[in-house]
């Protein structure tokens, strides 16, 4: 989920919001719900795809793709032999012989045929990342990702609702939904709500037939056409963020399916977005501890105090300071909630987000120095093309399938119990009511233990889906957890230690209960532990 990552909460945020914004699961609000069954009870007709009919590939700008200048010349050959097509689906899987939908698919056939072990399909989480170019992607990051290639074809494909399948666009959502600057007040968390409202109800207009069959269920639906046009009896798996959910819910769907399945920063197996949103509040504030202690060590540099109590009442000053009186500078509003961003941040960031609160502590008037600039675009850096479009499809998923309250009085007492709870980081997440007014039926999920080898791995001190979520997953759908010295949400796949434990699993199916040490970025990660 929200999930993040590449999460929505950061997509309908202005400057203010999403500057710093850790990747959160914001609290909702919205009208009674009507529920339907849930997706993994409910028996539909059987469909199979005719076949993936294949055709020549796009061509993609590289600067757009943000591809770094030594990756390039890996990145143009594995463009040069990737395969692409797409696959005609039901978007019903009640009524197979209905209205069709386009699945878009990408392959790079395996480099070692005569050891092949099959197909291993990869999605990025979302609900509405991309995963066409996934493949490339993650070959690309290390020579490690590279062997994943030798045995297995990879598989990568847009879900239904994103990128090169077929979508929906709600131009609606584009609009950030964000209060005034400063403390939120009732009122104003009102009046966010009644925008939310609005803007949700007339998304659901434009083709309420496509956007309630965006589920994660449906999704797996697609996914298992894929396997059978491929031509495979048992597909492998790798999913990260809300790609966990995915996998859980193909697992569910199809146990007879499934042959090897790794999940990275696993989501939580009740998809309730108020327990989700008190849960990373608290260990927001957590994690918090770990970076005052970090800067207290380094109280000669910041000045913030030596020991992490004084950190933290250091930084409650600051963002009581700058509640009482926002100051600008060229990208946003500072206020208590940016100071609470600040707080919030994994700990490659630690190092600019303690010079930021040290510059902004040293200069309590217009926010305009060159440092403080230069962090801002640093931990704010715009949206690409594809997640700035994936808006329709993040909303329609989560709130055809989120199952918690959405009334606006819950919503705000929630708001208000984290802020007392959580005084320096909760400020950070702001009232919105992701599902506020969303009219379509809500079916909640149910997931059960599947087939096929399982393997879990989850990010020791994360925020964006706790370390906690995998252990309750794991007891839900089984499998074997792999731990990550790290906080960095669905890194594993981009540390080669860490990846190495992934392509033995895939290459030997024996499962791994083992430990890797995961990011260490910008000099901080490994040091911030102690």
């Amino acid at each position: 989920m929200p999930w993040p990552p590449s999460h929505e909460s950061s997509r309908h945020k202005t400057g203010r919001d999403r500057l710093l914004a850790a990747v959160g699961v914001p609290i909702i609000g919205a009208a009674a719900l009507v529920t339907l069954p849930a997706t993994a009870a409910v028996a539909r007709p059987h469909y199979r795809a005719t076949g993936i009919t294949w055709q020549t590939c796009p061509r993609y700008d590289l600067d757009a793709l943000r591809v770094r200048d030594d990756q390039i010349p890996r990145f143009r050959s594995l463009m040069a032999r990737m395969e692409c097509g797409t696959l005609r689906v039901p978007l019903s899987y009640d009524q197979p012989t209905g209205r069709k939908i386009s699945i878009a698919v990408t392959r790079l056939r395996a480099t070692d045929p005569a050891h092949r072990l099959g197909s291993l399909a990869v999605n990025p989480g979302g609900p509405g990342a991309s995963g066409y170019l996934m493949p490339v992607k993650l070959i690309t990051r290390s020579p490690t990702n590279m062997r994943l290639n030798a045995r297995y074809d990879m598989i990568g494909f847009d879900p239904r609702g994103v990128g090169r399948s077929s979508k929906v666009d709600c131009p609606e959502l584009r609009d950030a939904v964000t209060p005034p600057h400063g403390p939120l007040t009732e009122r104003a968390a009102r009046q966010a709500y009644a925008r939310q409202v609005a803007a949700n109800q007339a998304c659901a207009k434009h083709d309420p037939a496509f956007l309630s069959q965006l589920t994660t269920a449906d999704v797996a639906r697609d996914l298992d056409q894929i396997r059978a046009a491929l031509g495979e009896t048992t597909i492998s798996y790798l999913g990260t963020s809300w790609g966990t959910a995915l996998g859980a819910h193909y697992r569910s769907l199809f146990p007879h399916n499934v042959a090897r399945m790794w999940l990275d920063s696993v989501m939580g197996p009740d998809f309730r977005l108020d327990a989700y949103a008190d849960t990373t509040a608290q260990v927001t504030e957590q994690n918090f501890s770990r970076q005052a202690a970090w800067i207290a060590k380094r109280n000669a540099r910041y000045g913030l105090g030596t020991t992490p109590e004084a950190v933290k009442a250091a930084v409650l000053r600051l963002e009581r300071a700058y509640d009482a009186d926002p100051k600008r500078n060229a990208h946003a509003f500072v206020d208590g909630g940016v100071i609470a961003g600040l707080a919030s941040q994994a700990s490659g960031h630690w190092e600019l987000a303690a010079e930021a609160l040290k510059a902004l502590t040293d200069e309590p008037g217009p926010v305009a120095s060159p440092v403080v600039e230069m962090i801002f675009r640093t931990l704010n850096p715009p949206l690409g093309a594809s997640e700035a479009d994936a808006n329709a499809m993040y909303r329609a998923t989560v709130c055809n399938e989120e199952a918690g309250r959405r009334d606006f009085a819950s919503a705000w007492t929630a708001y208000r119990r984290r802020l007392a709870r959580y005084p320096v980081t909760s400020r950070n997440a702001d009232f919105v009511p992701t599902c506020a007014g969303w009219p379509l039926p809500v079916r909640p999920w149910r997931l059960t233990a599947g087939g096929g080898s399982l393997e879990l791995s989850a990010h020791q001190y994360e925020t964006t889906t706790p370390y906690g979520w995998a252990k309750q997953m794991q007891a839900v759908i089984g499998g074997t957890v792999l731990t990550v010295d790290d906080d960095v949400h669905a890194s594993a796949v981009s540390v080669p230690e860490c990846a190495a434990h992934i392509v033995a699993y895939f290459d030997t199916g024996r499962p791994d209960a083992g430990q890797c040490h995961g990011a260490a970025p910008d000099g901080a990660g490994h040091a911030a532990q102690t």
